[in-house]
């Protein structure tokens, strides 16, 4: 059974981070679900940047007042490529990833 320190911290058993595939310097989230504390490991990458351009897609969607992948084509030539801050954010996301696979 772990334990926690003075300072809030747990050291998760190897064989658990092995299952979850958790590394040192790999961002976890942590939330209370049913009166217990659950860990996850921090999503994929690509994962993330999919979903964010998902989303950005229906906001397009809403704003364009269309609701089909045709008729985003039609109506914009850019809809299928994100804006500066979608792609300041995936660079981000990937360059994350990135160092947390060196260390």
């Amino acid at each position: 059974m772990a334990k926690v320190d003075s300072k809030g911290r747990i050291v998760l058993p190897q064989k658990v981070r092995e299952r979850l595939d958790i590394s040192p310097g790999m961002e976890v989230e942590i939330r209370e679900e049913d009166g217990k504390a659950v860990v996850e490991p921090e999503k994929d990458p690509d994962e993330i940047v999919a979903r964010m351009e998902e989303l950005i897609g229906e906001k397009r969607e809403v704003e364009q007042g269309t609701s089909s992948e045709t008729e985003r084509s039609e109506t914009s030539p850019l809809s299928d490529r994100p804006g500066p801050v979608a792609q300041d954010f995936r660079e981000n996301i990937r360059k994350g990833a990135e160092r947390a696979t060196d260390e």
